[in-house]
């Protein structure tokens, strides 16, 4: 731990003991005497991004089920309505924070020769954020573009300790090649760094974790750490007091409530781990032992790692895969005991739609429980919320068909300003997603971008008559 004694605490401050490290968020001490605490707080309030993709699109993006307003609402532009059968239902108490893209498409995981047709589950996830074709191939020579999300974590995360960080919920180290002759690369990975660079996904809560906090020691130091059944906390005491002495009542406050969050999801990894290491049949056999059997509580792990991460600046880009294509688990929390890849091609049956659509609101509804923690958590004095863009979206429509055109997206937060919610954006015919992520890389400070993927210019994502701009 290092700060100038009675001027301020670096942005940069990071509590140290055995096996941990524990970095601060930020608090009015880290303002230096005698600036504004509006500027000083402006400099540390780069926008944050969190892209999380879905697989197997949503049931209204079948023909049947966008008539009856499944994903899409009705009405364009603001004050939109989502009804009760609508996958979006649960985001209705965040209508200002929400942007609806409807009615674009991803064009690039479509076959582009006959070799490839019917290899849409295995080329789909490599598309999202890249919005570019991969190269058919179970080689080493593998070929696509560069994330969206790596693209912003080249230029503006670099003065954080990870510049990005990547996680998913299913099992996704696989090797070699997979269906339809393409590389499990595509399959598996969601982030970019180049086109021939896919990185790696991180499903464990406990890795993850220890990415967080457990960084300046060795892994034999982290696993002597928790042997002795003591938090991570625990090691760290003695320069929480330190620092606390040199805090106001407020900021002294807030450090209390991050460090019990951090304990609190300690804890809950540490419950899982010894459940699941009990020798009682298991859901997910093959899962580590800090992976919940449970889907929900998966995602509210990762999801409040995600938020720890970007509250303290250690990352400001965060990708989330939330599933494997063709994957066959069955969620009974939805209601439907029908496997995930079966449900989607439900043939196009009314009946089908609305039993796949059970599994996609489920799906959907573990969002609110991300968009309550960034807005219960503070910067300064707005909530993180507003200084974030969540993309959620997915590179796939109708499923049962393979289809690739008209895909759900949506957004969620202000993202500094970028978006002002409450909005149904209803792009024209034959827009490319890649025009919506080009409008949000520009917005995130890449001005000077020109093109992105496929995309053929911008998409307005503030005003309900939407245009795509020519580049």
């Amino acid at each position: 731990m290092e700060f100038i004694s009675g001027k301020h605490i670096p942005r940069r401050t990071f509590l140290r003991g055995a096996g941990a490290t524990v970095a601060l968020p930020f608090l009015t001490a880290m303002v230096p005497a005698g600036r504004l605490w509006s500027r000083e707080l402006a400099k540390n309030s780069q926008t944050r991004l969190i892209c999380i993709e879905e697989v197997h699109g949503l049931a209204g993006c079948n023909e049947w089920g966008a008539t009856q307003n499944l994903f899409a609402p009705e009405k364009v532009g603001r004050d939109f309505q989502l009804i009760d059968d609508s996958a979006l239902a649960s985001l209705r108490p965040y209508q200002d924070q929400l942007t609806i893209v409807s009615n674009t498409d991803v064009r690039m995981a479509e076959a582009f020769t006959p070799p490839e047709i019917g290899g849409d589950h295995f080329r789909s996830s490599a598309v999202f954020l890249t919005q570019s074709h991969p190269k058919q191939t179970q080689g080493s020579d593998i070929y696509c573009g560069t994330s969206m999300d790596q693209l912003y974590a080249q230029r503006f995360g670099q003065d954080t300790p990870m510049p990005s960080m990547q996680f998913c919920i299913e099992n996704l180290d696989q090797a070699g090649g997979c269906t339809y002759n393409y590389s499990c690369a595509y399959t598996d990975s969601l982030s970019w760094a180049s086109p021939t660079e896919p990185l790696p996904m991180i499903r464990d809560p406990r890795v993850a974790f220890d990415m967080l906090f457990g960084a300046g020691g060795s892994p034999e130091e982290r696993e002597a750490r928790r042997q002795t059944r003591k938090s991570l906390l625990d090691w760290i005491a003695g320069e929480v007091a330190t620092v606390k002495r040199q805090l106001g009542a407020e900021d002294s406050l807030r450090m209390d409530q991050y460090l019990n969050n951090v304990r609190e999801l300690e804890r809950r990894i540490e419950m899982i781990e010894v459940r699941n290491a009990s020798g009682e049949e298991r859901a997910l056999p093959e899962a580590p032992a800090g992976v919940p059997d449970s889907f929900t509580e998966h995602m509210q792990l990762m999801f409040d790692i995600q938020v720890l991460a970007l509250e303290t600046d250690m990352t400001r880009v965060i990708s989330f895969k939330t599933g494997r294509d063709a994957q066959n688990r069955v969620f009974p929390e939805s209601g439907s005991d029908r496997p995930f890849h079966p449900a989607s091609h439900h043939g196009g049956r009314e009946e089908g739609v609305m039993e796949f659509n059970k599994i996609c609101t489920f799906r959907v509804g573990q969002l609110p429980y991300l968009i309550d923690k960034l807005q219960n958590t503070m910067e300064g004095d707005s909530p993180l919320l507003d200084k974030t863009v969540v993309m959620w979206g997915s590179p796939m429509a109708d499923s049962n068909l393979h289809n690739h055109r008209r895909a759900p997206l949506i957004f969620l937060g202000k993202g500094n300003g970028m978006f002002e919610g409450n909005m149904h954006i209803q792009a024209p015919d034959e827009t490319p997603m890649a025009n919506a992520m080009l409008t949000v890389l520009r917005g995130l400070g890449h001005e000077d971008m020109k093109s992105f993927g496929d995309s053929t210019g911008e998409l307005s994502l503030t005003s309900a008559s939407s245009v795509s701009q020519g580049g």
